[in-house]
C-alpha cells in the first residue's frame, strides 16, 4: 500500500510540474507573439524628418502591407495601427508612397500639419492594415470614389495609445465621411482589452454604454477642418453611423481592393514594398 501511495504521489508531482512548465511555455509563447512587432524611430517628433518604422523579429516591415488584417479571424478581431494618440494634434499618418510605409507627419506647402479643433483627436486614430479605398472604384452606397488610403479607425477605448502601437480591436460601425468629394470611411472600433469591450459589440451598444460618444464623434469629424477656414465635411447615408455588419463588409471590400493592389491588378501610385516574407 505504501508503494502504491508513493507511486501516486510521484505521478501527481510530475503532472503538476508538467502543467506548470506547459503554462509557462504558453505564457512565453503568447508574450513572444505580442512582442514580435516593434518600432524604430528616425528624427524628432514635430520635424520633417520624423519617421516611425515598423519591425517584426528585428526586420523592417510595412504596417500597410505586412501587418495582417486580422488578429484573430475566427473571433472577428482586427488589427489597428495607431497613428495619432488621443489628445494630440500632430497629423501623423502612414506614408503610403514611401518605402516600407513608415509613419510620418503630414505636410501642406512644406509645413507640418496640426489639427486645431477642440482638444486634438478625441480617440486613438489610425488605420486598418491590408485595406485600401480604391480611387478607381465608386462606392455604391455613397456614390463617391475611394481616397487612396487604408481604412481609417477611431478607437474609443480608455487607454491612450502610442504612435506605432498595434491594437487588437472589434469593429463596431462606421461613418461615411465625404472628404473633398472622396469617400473616407471612419470606422468606429474598440480595443478588445478595454474594460468596456465585453459590453460593446455593435454601434447601438456604443450609445448605451458610452452615451454621447457617437454625437461627439460626428461633430468632431464634421467640424475639425473649420478652424483652418475650410467648410464642414459632409456625410453619406443620411449622416448616420452604420452598424458592425455593414462596417465589416466595407473592411472585406477594401481588403479585396488591397489584394488587387499588391497583386498589381490595378493602377496605383502607392509604394508596394514589403518586408521579408
Amino acid at each position: 500500500e505504501r508503494e502504491v501511495c508513493l507511486s501516486f504521489y510521484l505521478f501527481m508531482l510530475l503532472r503538476s510540474s508538467y502543467c506548470r512548465a506547459f503554462v509557462q511555455y504558453q505564457v512565453r509563447k503568447v508574450n513572444t507573439m505580442a512582442a514580435s512587432y516593434g518600432t524604430s524611430v528616425d528624427g524628432e517628433p514635430d520635424t520633417l524628418e520624423y519617421r516611425v518604422h515598423f519591425t517584426q523579429d528585428g526586420k523592417k516591415i510595412s504596417p500597410f502591407h505586412d501587418v495582417p488584417l486580422y488578429a484573430d479571424q475566427a473571433k472577428g478581431i482586427y488589427n489597428m495601427i495607431v497613428e495619432i494618440p488621443r489628445g494630440t494634434r500632430a497629423k501623423l499618418e502612414i506614408d503610403t508612397k514611401g518605402c516600407l510605409n513608415p509613419i510620418k507627419q503630414d505636410t501642406k506647402k512644406g509645413k507640418l500639419r496640426y489639427v486645431q479643433y477642440g482638444d486634438g483627436y478625441m480617440w486613438n486614430y489610425g488605420a486598418i492594415p491590408q485595406t485600401w479605398e480604391d480611387p478607381n472604384h465608386t462606392d455604391e452606397s455613397t456614390g463617391a470614389k475611394g481616397d487612396n488610403d487604408p481604412l481609417d479607425a477611431c478607437e474609443i477605448g480608455s487607454a491612450v495609445g502610442k504612435t506605432g502601437e498595434i491594437k487588437q480591436v472589434k469593429v463596431l460601425g462606421t461613418y461615411a465621411m465625404i472628404d473633398e468629394g472622396e469617400c473616407d470611411w471612419k470606422h468606429i472600433v474598440i480595443d478588445v482589452n478595454d474594460p468596456l469591450a465585453a459590453d460593446i459589440n455593435d454601434i447601438d451598444d456604443v450609445e448605451k454604454v458610452m452615451p454621447g460618444k457617437l454625437a461627439q464623434t460626428f461633430e468632431w469629424l464634421r467640424d475639425y477642418k473649420v478652424p483652418d477656414g475650410k467648410p464642414q465635411n459632409t456625410f453619406g447615408l443620411e449622416n448616420k453611423p452604420q452598424n458592425a455588419k455593414f462596417a465589416k463588409q466595407i473592411v472585406a471590400e477594401t481588403h479585396a481592393a488591397w489584394q488587387k493592389l499588391v497583386d498589381g491588378k490595378t493602377d496605383s501610385d502607392l509604394a508596394i514594398t514589403r518586408g521579408p516574407q
